[in-house]
C-alpha cells in the first residue's frame, strides 16, 4: 500500500493522511509542490467547522489554494469558572508536585497561563512585603513570571498550543514547551517524557470540558496520578443551525438554478467537503443538516421528489475530512465519505482535499 509523503512545515514534518471510505481504505500521494502548482478547482467549496478562534488560519491557507471556504463554526468555546479546586492543583503545580504538565489545546494554554501569571504575581507581591522591598509603597515591576524554571515539563499537543506559553508577555522564563511528532493524545503518548513515567508519579492536565479520554485512560492504566483543570466546555453556536440554512440557500442558488438542475443531477457535482475535528462537533453537524432536511421535507408537501432533493442535503451529500480515528469511526458508523487526518495543519488538511478532488 502507497502512502502520501509527509507536507514538511517550518517546525515538524507532518504525519501521513490516510484516506478512508466505508469498506474501502485508499492511498494516494501527493507533495507539497504538487499543492501549489495542481491546486483543486476553484468551485469546490469547503465548509470549516472549527471554532472561531481556530478557524482563520485554515480559511485563509484554503482561499489562497483557490478552494472556496465557508465557515461554520459547530463548537464555540466558553470559559469556565474557576474554582478553589482548581487553585489547589495550580499551586500544588507551582510547588513542583507533578513531574509534567499536558496541555491539550490553545484555549486551555491560554486560560492556565492566566492563572499562572496572576498567582506568580501575587507570589512575588508577597515576598516584596515579606522582604521590604518595595519602592515607595509599590511593589517592583515584574519582568518575568519566576526566576527560577517552570515547576516541571511542559509539554503542549501542538505547535499552536506551544505558542501561547512561547510568546507571552511577561514572559515564561527557563522554560522548553516540548511537543509530540504528531499533534494528537497517541503522539503525546509516544514522548519520551510520557513515556518515561512510571506508577505514582502525578501527571497534571490542562483542558476542555469533554474530548478524548486516550491519553488521561492510558496514563491512569499504567498507575499514573492524573489531575486535571477543565478550563472551558465545548457549546452549539446559537447561530450554528442559521448559519448553516443561509449557506445551502447561497449554494443552491450558484448551483443549482433551473437550468442547472435540467444539466446535472447533485451526484454529478463535485461534493461540498466538511472539515471536522472533534466528535461534538460532527454530532452538532449531524442534528442541524438533519433538522434542516426533515424541515426541507415538511414544508414543501407539493414539491416533487426531485425538487426536494435538489433543495436539501443530507449527511451522504458532503465529503467529510476528519481528525483522528475515534472520530473517522464516528463517521464510517454512518456510511459516509471521508478521509481521516492525523493533525489540523492546513497543508495536512489541504493534502487530504487535493487527494480526494
Amino acid at each position: 500500500m502507497s502512502s502520501i509523503p509527509k507536507h514538511p512545515t517550518s517546525m515538524q514534518s507532518r504525519e501521513q493522511l490516510s484516506i478512508e471510505q466505508p469498506l474501502i481504505e485508499k492511498r494516494t500521494k501527493s507533495t507539497a509542490s504538487n499543492l501549489q502548482n495542481d491546486k483543486p478547482p476553484s468551485a469546490q467549496v469547503v465548509i470549516n467547522t472549527r471554532p472561531v478562534e481556530r478557524s482563520t488560519p485554515l480559511t485563509d491557507y484554503l482561499e489562497a489554494a483557490g478552494l472556496s471556504v465557508v465557515e461554520i463554526p459547530m463548537l464555540a468555546l466558553q470559559s469556565r469558572p474557576t474554582t478553589s479546586d482548581d487553585m489547589t492543583l495550580m499551586r500544588q503545580w507551582l510547588e513542583g508536585d507533578y513531574k509534567a504538565l499536558v496541555i491539550v489545546s490553545p484555549t486551555a494554554a491560554a486560560s492556565g497561563l492566566a492563572v499562572w501569571q496572576a498567582l506568580e504575581r501575587e507570589h512575588q507581591d508577597q515576598q516584596s512585603l515579606d522582604n521590604d522591598e518595595s519602592v515607595n509603597g509599590q511593589a517592583k515591576t515584574d519582568t518575568a513570571l519566576t526566576d527560577s524554571s517552570a515547576p516541571s515539563q511542559l509539554i503542549a499537543v501542538g505547535e499552536a498550543t506551544a505558542s501561547v506559553l512561547n510568546d507571552a508577555q511577561p514572559p515564561v522564563p527557563g522554560h522548553h514547551v516540548k511537543q509530540p511528532s504528531i499533534a494528537n493524545n497517541e503522539g503525546m503518548l509516544a514522548m519520551p517524557e510520557i513515556e518515561s513515567l512510571t506508577a505514582g508519579d502525578k501527571v497534571l492536565i490542562w483542558r476542555g470540558l469533554g474530548g478524548r479520554r486516550l491519553l488521561v485512560d492510558a496514563l491512569q492504566a499504567r498507575g499514573i496520578h492524573v489531575d486535571s483543570i477543565v478550563w472551558y466546555e465545548r457549546t452549539m453556536p446559537i447561530n450554528a443551525k442559521e448559519q448553516y440554512k443561509q449557506w445551502l440557500h447561497s449554494f443552491h442558488s450558484q448551483k443549482y438554478s433551473n437550468e442547472l438542475q435540467k444539466k446535472a443531477s447533485k451526484s454529478e457535482q463535485s461534493l461540498p467537503i466538511v472539515v471536522v475535528s472533534s466528535g461534538t462537533a460532527f454530532e452538532y453537524w449531524t442534528d442541524i443538516v438533519k433538522a434542516v432536511e426533515t424541515t426541507v421535507e415538511s414544508l414543501e408537501p407539493k414539491m416533487n421528489t426531485d425538487a426536494i432533493d435538489s433543495l436539501s442535503f443530507s449527511l451522504s451529500d458532503f465529503y467529510y475530512v476528519v481528525l483522528g480515528e475515534r472520530l473517522a469511526n464516528m463517521v464510517a458508523e454512518q456510511q459516509l465519505r471521508y478521509c481521516r487526518v492525523e493533525d489540523l495543519a492546513p497543508e495536512t488538511i489541504l493534502a487530504a482535499i487535493d487527494s480526494h478532488t
